[in-house]
C-alpha cells in the first residue's frame, strides 16, 4: 500500500477507545484468470484504480468500476534483467506514486513510475546487512523507509527507500523476536511493526525499533496455519491472511479475535463478459458448486485502505476479493466500563 506520514497532533494520532462494528459487507470481485492471474498483492492508486501483483503476468493497473486492465502490457515482466521480475512478492507505492516490488528469488526491489516506466533497483543476496536471502515483504514507515522480511535470514532488516542499510533484528527460533521464515510485513499509522512469521504460524508486533510487543497465533478456535501477510487499519484492527486454512482473521487493537472471514466472491464483470461469450466454459460453470466457487483459495496476502476497504488477493481462485467495513468509533464516555463476563447482547 501507500506509504504516510505519521503525525501526532492529528485526531487519529491513537486508535479509538472502542468501536461499534455495524458489518463488514463483501462488495465486488475484481479480474478473473484472464486478466489477473495468481495475485500475490494489491496496492491501491486511488479511489478508481488499483495496481494487482500477478505472479508470472507482472503488476496489472485494474479499474475498480469496470474491472478491466487499463494499460495493454503489465508492469515488469518475465526475466532477471532491468525491470524484469521471477518470483515477485509485494508490491508498495510511495508517496509519488512510484511502484516498489520485492523478488523473492532475485533478492532485490525493483522501482518503477506510475506510467510503469522502470526507474531503478537494489538488493542482492547474502547473509551481510542490507543483503537478503528470499527478500519477500517490503512496507513503508511514515519516513518512507522501508521494513523487509529477509525470509531465509530469519530476519526483519530496515532500508532507506534506496536500499541503504539501517537497522535489522531477529534470529531462527520460535521464542520472541525470532523468527522461521517470516513472509509478509507491515507498518500500522503509529510505527509499529508486524510480521507474518510464516513456520512458526503465529504474527509478532514490535515498536519500530524492534522490541516485541505481544503475537498472534489465531481464533481460539482456528489457529493460524502458515500466515502469509497482515495489516493494521486506522481503528487498530489486524487482518491476518491465513493462507492454508483459507480465510482472514480479524482480531482488535489488543489482540482480541472478532471474526474471520471465508470469502463471498461473485462473477467479476471481465468474468461475465468473458463467460458470456464462451458457451463452453459457460456450460462448465452451470454444473459447478457455487457454494465451493465463493470462497477463498489460498489467500496470500490482506490490505486495507483509508476508507476502510478490504482487499483479498485471492491467489488459487485469480481474483480479489473486496470487503467494506462499517465501524464507528467509541470515547470511554459512549460505553460501559469492560464486563468481567462479557456477554453478547443482540438487537
Amino acid at each position: 500500500m501507500r506509504s504516510r506520514k505519521i503525525i501526532e497532533d492529528r485526531p487519529d494520532s491513537h486508535p479509538p477507545y472502542a468501536l461499534l462494528r455495524a458489518g463488514f459487507p463483501y462488495l465486488k470481485t475484481i479480474g478473473m484468470i484472464r486478466t489477473t492471474p495468481s495475485p500475490v498483492d494489491i496496492a491501491v492508486l486511488d479511489r478508481n484504480n488499483l495496481f494487482v501483483l500477478c505472479r508470472g503476468r507482472g503488476v496489472i493497473l485494474n479499474s475498480l468500476d469496470d474491472d478491466y486492465p487499463l494499460r495493454r502490457s503489465p508492469v515488469g515482466e518475465n526475466g532477471d534483467g532491468d525491470g524484469q521480475f521471477v518470483w515477485p512478492t509485494t508490491v508498495i507505492l510511495d508517496q509519488d506514486q512510484n511502484l516498489y516490488v520485492s523478488d523473492e528469488a532475485l533478492n532485490r526491489v525493483t522501482i518503477f513510475d506510475r506510467e510503469g516506466k522502470f526507474k531503478s533497483k537494489w538488493g542482492s543476496q547474502g547473509t551481510e546487512e542490507g543483503k537478503f536471502n528470499r527478500l519477500s515483504g517490503i512496507a513503508f514507515d511514515g519516513e518512507e523507509n522501508i521494513y523487509t522480511t529477509d525470509s531465509m535470514n530469519h530476519r526483519v532488516q530496515k532500508v532507506t527507500k534506496n536500499g541503504v542499510f539501517i537497522a535489522k533484528w531477529g534470529e531462527f527460533g520460535a521464542g520472541p523476536g525470532q523468527f522461521n521464515m517470516p513472509w509478509g510485513i507491515h507498518v500500522d499509522y503509529w510505527g509499529y511493526v508486524y510480521v507474518a512469521d510464516w513456520r512458526n504460524s503465529r504474527i509478532q508486533k514490535f515498536t519500530p525499533s524492534g522490541e516485541f510487543v505481544f503475537e498472534l497465533t489465531g481464533s481460539p478456535k482456528n489457529k493460524f496455519k502458515r500466515p502469509s501477510g497482515v495489516a493494521v487499519d486506522r481503528h487498530g484492527d489486524i487482518y491476518v491472511a491465513d493462507r492454508e486454512n483459507h480465510c482472514i482473521q480479524l482480531f482488535n487493537k489488543e489482540g482480541r479475535y472478532v471474526e474471520k472471514f471465508v470469502g463471498d466472491a461473485t462473477i467479476s464483470k471481465s468474468g461475465r463478459t468473458y463467460l458470456m461469450s464462451n458457451p463452453g466454459p459457460l456450460r462448465q460453470r452451470e454444473s459447478t458448486d457455487l457454494e465451493i466457487q465463493k470462497r477463498f483459495r489460498g489467500p496470500v496476502s490482506v490490505r486495507v485502505d483509508d476508507n476502510y476497504n478490504m482487499y483479498v488477493p485471492d491467489y488459487g481462485s485469480s481474483r480479489v476479493q473486496v470487503y467494506k467495513k462499517e465501524a464507528y468509533p467509541l470515547s470511554p464516555e459512549q460505553i460501559a466500563p469492560p464486563q468481567r463476563s462479557p456477554r453478547l447482547y443482540t438487537m
